[in-house]
């Protein structure tokens, strides 16, 4: 299947996890990548050369993506690179663990300025390319269960996901007259290197699968798929809309 042939996606924050799953999906479906981190190591080569043993073109451009100019300057590069951005996924974030009395305001700044700001002057880039160019686009928006429920002692990092969700739901109204869709991907507790620790605690680990209906720590690959539904023609008709990857979770959580 072809459904992204000679098309171009640009994908923050994929480097590992479901960043580089994305990557390796769309590529897999004929879709050429630029891949974005802090920096450019050996997990950046091996992508690059999975890509373009699917036959497709890769690069890797490093930004950091809490910098606005950085933010807009990747959106350029990528344009550059290869002559034209069609699909923009925003996975690239962080979260930071503390009582609420305790948060700092680096960290605060940190984890907004990472998943809301960046996320707004990235799209904005985005968005005035297809303005310019007078040609559609798509952005999915990687958010998280923590748009919609509690996460109790993560209060920055749910603020910024509860952003984002207005976030697309206000741009989707206002880009749809531009053929520009806009959706948000929201994974549960998926086994990445973010949830290393709870995936070594066995306890803990037990708790959150009695949370989850499927009884199952999600992949990467299970968001990967999603993500490329909605990139692709197939969900032409959806906008503004929040994709929930969680095995049941959202509406059948408990805090333990």
């Amino acid at each position: 299947m072809d459904r992204f042939k000679n098309k171009v996606a640009l994908i923050t924050g994929s480097s590992q996890g479901i960043g580089a799953a994305c990557a390796l999906r769309l590529a897999k479906e004929g879709c050429n990548i630029i891949l974005n981190g802090h920096k450019f190591d050996e997990r950046g080569e091996k992508l690059i050369d999975q890509i373009k043993e699917m036959g497709q073109k890769a690069i890797f451009l490093a930004a950091d993506l809490s910098k606005t100019k950085e933010a807009i300057k990747l959106v350029k590069d990528a344009v550059s690179e290869f002559g034209r951005l069609d699909i923009l996924v925003n996975n690239a974030g962080v979260e930071k663990k503390a009582d609420f009395w305790e948060v700092t305001e680096e960290d605060y700044d940190l984890v907004m300025d990472t998943n809301l700001k960046g996320v707004f002057f990235t799209i904005q880039a985005f968005v005035n390319y297809c303005r310019e160019h007078q040609v559609s686009g798509t952005v999915i928006n990687m958010s998280s269960v923590h748009e919609e429920i509690v996460f109790p002692h993560f209060a920055a990092y749910c603020a910024s996901k509860g952003g984002l969700r207005m976030l697309t739901r206000n741009l989707a109204t206002e880009l749809a007259p531009f053929n520009i869709r806009i959706n948000n991907v929201a994974p549960g507790a998926v086994s990445t290197p973010i949830n290393q620790d709870l995936l070594n605690n066995k306890e803990q680990l037990e708790k959150v699968l009695q949370n989850i209906p499927l009884r199952r720590m999600g992949k990467v690959e299970d968001v990967a798929s999603v993500v490329a539904f909605l990139a692709s023609d197939e969900a032409a008709y959806v906008t503004g809309s929040t994709y929930f990857v969680d095995g049941g979770l959202t509406y059948h959580y408990e805090e333990q």
